[in-house]
């Protein structure tokens, strides 16, 4: 089944099964329609936002990352873990069985490897593995380098994706390496315990996926010791307040003398829009009929990540993005509106 739903953004698409991964945790596999399988390729580390019924709003959105790899794995799987009071995780623990159908954006996310070569180190923490799982998966298939995943959980029945990890442990004896903590065995992590993780492989992608505190302590522990803050990517989900599957029009008249122009340059080609005040990029790229990167339009996810090459902008709100990021010139095309004539922007 697929269908573009009539007052809404993004597509449904059917659950083909459902895999229990741990008391708390279950995954879900897609099956998405040739039709559609080009809007939906992914890379590794990206996620869904997936709309879920709300008796008191009509519903909520959340974002869920992809456990399966672009390059192994044939359909689409998202792995949820239930949190305490989390209404879009239990609901969907709850009452999604295989043959349902859910309402989904495509994949999204900047938590991806712009390159597959060199070494990589991963950090995971919880439900923090599932996008690392992902980038884990298709760096082992698709690349030559080796990997290294320090994985922090409470208790070894919590691991998810145990049995998996160590079957490519064996898999790929010479090039994959796991150090699991256990805090029920040895405690939480701790600088120490990462320091002699992490030592010495200076030149590693770094990809951190896990609580705030647990990706902050890995954080400042790399940068101590050495690493550079630009190689080190870090991820984290907020919920989400408002409906971005909500239809989106921006409208631009002659009278509109307050609208700006933009020069967007995006997968390599560019387009030039006029901008109203009032609007922000992505409103104005999906109204143009523009394949824009998002998935909140709240500024909390950072899938519309962009640089501002030339003009001024009121940034709106930039939760999802890291100071550093902001000095570097990123902006957030989903809070970003013009304070300037003539503005350029590179996806």
């Amino acid at each position: 089944m697929t269908s573009v739903a009539p007052d809404s953004l993004g597509y449904t698409i059917e659950v083909a099964d459902v895999i229990s991964e741990t008391p708390d945790a279950s995954s879900l596999i897609f099956d998405v329609p040739k039709a559609l399988v080009e809007k939906f390729t992914y890379r590794p580390g990206q996620f869904l936002t997936v709309r879920i019924p709300s008796e008191r709003t009509g519903s909520v959105a959340r974002c869920y990352s992809l456990a399966s790899s672009p390059t192994t794995d044939e359909r689409l799987k998202v792995t949820v873990k239930r949190t305490a009071g989390g209404y879009g995780s239990n609901w969907l623990c709850d009452n999604i069985t295989a043959g349902d159908s859910l309402h989904v954006l495509p994949p999204s996310g900047t938590f991806t490897p712009h390159d597959l070569n060199g070494d990589f180190q991963l950090f995971a923490a919880g439900s923090g593995i599932t996008p690392v799982m992902s980038i884990l998966k298709t760096v082992l298939a698709s690349a030559a380098g080796s990997v290294a995943l320090y994985y922090a959980n409470r208790d070894r029945e919590s691991i998810i994706f145990d049995s998996e990890l160590a079957d490519l442990a064996k898999k790929y004896p010479d090039r994959l390496t796991i150090e699991h903590r256990i805090e029920s065995e040895t405690g939480l992590p701790t600088p120490g315990s990462l320091t002699q993780f992490a030592d010495n492989h200076f030149d590693s992608n770094v990809f951190v996926c896990g609580p705030a505190p647990f990706m902050a302590l890995v954080k400042e522990t790399l940068t101590s010791i050495g690493y550079d803050r630009h190689h080190i990517h870090i991820e984290e989900f907020r919920s989400l307040d408002g409906d971005p599957f909500a239809p989106i029009k921006v409208v631009v008249t002659d009278e509109d003398t307050e609208s700006s122009t933009v020069e967007v340059t995006l997968d390599g080609d560019t387009h030039t829009l006029p901008w109203p005040a009032d609007a922000t990029l992505i409103d104005v790229m999906v109204s143009a009929g523009i394949d824009a990167p998002y998935s909140c339009r709240e500024g909390e996810c950072g899938s519309c990540a962009c640089t501002l090459v030339e003009g001024t902008v009121d940034p709106g709100n930039t939760d999802a993005l890291d100071p550093d990021d902001v000095a570097d010139g990123y902006i957030l095309g989903c809070q970003a509106k013009p304070t300037s004539p003539n503005l350029k922007i590179e996806f």
